[in-house]
């Protein structure tokens, strides 16, 4: 009972400290990215902070999943380096003993884990998605910031505006470039006014500018000077219907549609909760150290292993997409693979433990029985 709570505590106390760790940098990458995105207008900036909460709540499932095999790892490697593992052992607690708590402090991570990849993820990825579709149908005036080249949604015209007024109509140093009927247009104008006309038109109107129409040097090539020049800047917003892909789609959804890929979105979705559970039980093995050598060998091994059987499970997940690989079959096959050799790890190092307890016994018993007899064995 003291080592199956003394356990439990300890992973509970190093799996909160290390999805800390994990949550913060991801939550920093991804500020970062959504940041630069804001500024170059690819995203809406008022909408940073809830598209960094819908990615959070997308990549936690994952977080999960890394801090239950780094919390098992990093807390039996302490027990091997600082020798409690020995004590353990021969007290008769050989290494299946600590499938149990293990399993226990596993227990609820692979709950939530099935709750956010099942339910969360894909209702944080619609409404990102719908995030992103509301900023991509705006207006080509709604487009337009101060500071960047903006393209319109047709494609046939580029506006920069340098200044921007408080009232978000008045404008100074303004650019346009427009291709019409194959010729080149750029208008020029050191003020300007956006003005919306009651049939649905957006214009950028110019005051006292210049239009340069045509190739230089060829006889058609015009410049002309205006007072004033309206430039229709928005047009039709695309046709987005919203993206369709599977990642946004609920659980039932996928299981209603039943196409390859989403069986494919499934077999990722189920695989997670169920790779919490081969994860633990394959650290359990990984965390052997030897107290005399170095202390991250093992670790590294362990890394390469979790990316390893990341890998398989997205190449399963691809192989289900695109209909070559049946879902009954994809689901399950890499984690029961990874299961069995955890546990022929682990019954195979138990083993080892064994024998050397043995060994350990025979010796201290010798040592008793004739002191002098052990000393040069």
């Amino acid at each position: 009972m003291i080592f199956r709570r003394s356990l439990l505590r300890e992973l509970f106390n190093t799996s909160s400290a290390i999805l800390i760790v994990l949550l913060t940098i991801v939550l920093t990458i991804t500020l970062v990215r959504f940041l630069g995105q804001a500024a170059s207008g690819q995203v809406d900036n008022r909408a940073v902070v809830a598209l960094i909460s819908f990615a959070a709540l997308n990549n936690l499932s994952v977080l999960l999943q890394l801090t239950a095999f780094l919390t098992v790892l990093l807390v039996l490697s302490r027990s091997y380096r600082d020798s409690e593992m020995v004590v353990w052992q021969s007290a008769g607690l050989g290494l299946t003993s600590w499938l149990k708590p293990v399993l226990q402090f596993a227990a609820p991570i692979v709950l939530a884990v099935a709750v956010l990849s099942l339910i969360v993820a894909p209702w944080a990825n619609q409404q990102s998605s719908e995030f992103k579709a509301r900023f991509e149908q705006r207006t080509d005036s709604a487009r337009v910031s101060p500071g960047q080249f903006i393209e319109s949604a047709d494609g046939q015209k580029v506006v920069f505006v340098e200044g921007l007024k408080q009232d978000a109509v008045n404008v100074s140093n303004v650019f346009v470039s427009s291709m019409q009927s194959g010729r080149q247009g750029v208008t020029v104008s050191k003020t300007g006014q956006f003005e919306h006309h009651s049939n649905g038109d957006d214009f950028v109107v110019l005051f006292n500018g210049r239009r340069y129409d045509g190739l230089p040097g060829m006889s058609d090539y015009k410049v002309m000077s205006f007072e004033r020049y309206g430039v229709r800047i928005n047009s039709n917003p695309p046709d987005f219907s919203g993206d369709n892909s599977a990642k946004i789609k609920s659980t039932p959804q996928l299981i209603a549609e039943a196409t390859p890929a989403a069986l494919g979105e499934l077999v990722w979705r189920i695989g997670l909760p169920v790779s919490v559970l081969s994860l633990v039980v394959l650290a359990i093995p990984l965390s052997f150290v030897n107290p005399r050598a170095g202390r991250s060998a093992n670790l590294m091994i362990a890394l390469l292993i979790y990316f390893t059987y990341s890998n398989a499970i997205s190449l399963v997940q691809n192989q289900t997409s695109v209909g070559k690989m049946r879902f009954v079959v994809a689901w399950w096959l890499v984690h029961v693979l990874v299961l069995v050799i955890a546990m022929g790890m682990l019954h195979w190092r138990n083993r080892l433990h064994r024998s050397w307890i043995v060994s350990l016994r025979s010796w201290m018993t010798a040592r008793r029985a004739d002191p002098s007899t052990a000393d040069e064995s």
